[in-house]
């Protein structure tokens, strides 16, 4: 009886492969994919990367005009708070709409194992000093308070440190990252390769809109600030992404995003507070 069983036996092995080479073929082609840029989903990622920042802001000048909407008008700070939730707000309608379009994981959820978020902090802090060294190098060198518009009361300054330190990572990641770039994954696949690092590009073409959105610093600053904005803006919006491609999740972008900023505006107060 040992002869009839090794046959079925013999014949049930390649049969039991077989599944895992028809799953592994559709990944291994997928990991193959050249990235290119397509004119239609850049066009749509633009679009909504710098068209609801803007929706947001328009929004908001109407409810202050029309609903008396409390302090909108009366400090940047406030206008600030009301637009970036206005912002979050739009973005998860997106995100919403966009599954119905593209399904796919957006990211809104707490990272499984690796969730980078302990490279998050070191970078947030590390990035939090190269834009203070950015922002206020004049100011550094001669030891001289840089400009702040706002009176530093005690509401202002926790009002300022707990926007930039807990408000603004999430209201900006979740369209930048958790929309954007895992929109831009799904319809224009393909890896990107720097040092060994391997990410999809996606992520670097919303890195650039990223920039791009801060472009109003070259009316504002000096040309040559303004410059290292867009620099390690393009360079945070890449972290960000790959964060949040590696680990499926918006978490450590938001970590890594709260904490640059916070540290950036602990150190304008630490400086004002000494050179004024």
């Amino acid at each position: 009886m040992s002869q009839p069983m090794s046959e079925p036996a013999k014949d049930a092995a390649p049969a039991a492969e077989a599944p895992a080479k028809s799953e592994a073929a559709p990944v291994a082609a997928a990991a193959a994919t050249k990235f290119r840029l397509r004119p239609i989903p850049i066009f749509m990622v633009v679009l909504l990367g710098l068209g609801i920042p803007v929706l947001a802001s328009l929004l908001i000048d109407f409810a202050g005009d029309h609903m008396r909407l409390p302090a909108v008008h009366t400090s940047r700070l406030s206008f600030l708070y009301y637009h970036h939730g206005v912002q979050l707000v739009l973005s998860l309608i997106a995100i919403a709409i966009a599954r119905r379009v593209v399904p796919a994981n957006y990211g809104l959820q707490w990272p499984r194992g690796n969730g980078y978020i302990v490279p998050a902090i070191y970078w947030g802090l590390a990035f939090g000093l190269i834009m203070t060294l950015v922002d206020y190098g004049p100011n550094l060198l001669a030891h001289t308070a840089p400009k702040f518009d706002d009176p530093l009361t005690r509401p202002n300054v926790i009002g300022w440190l707990f926007f930039q330190g807990a408000y603004s990572g999430p209201t900006e990641e979740v369209l930048y990252r958790a929309l954007l770039v895992t929109y831009l994954a799904a319809t224009m696949p393909g890896k990107v390769h720097f040092r060994g690092f391997e990410m999809n590009g996606a992520g670097v073409v919303v890195a650039v809109i990223f920039a791009l959105a801060h472009m109003g610093s070259f009316i504002t600053e000096f040309w040559l600030v303004a410059l290292g904005q867009q620099v390690y803006a393009f360079a945070l919006g890449v972290l960000y992404a790959y964060w949040f491609e590696k680990s499926k999740s918006i978490v450590a972008p938001i970590v890594g995003h709260n904490l640059s900023n916070l540290t950036e505006y602990i150190l304008l107060f630490a400086m004002i507070a000494t050179w004024r």
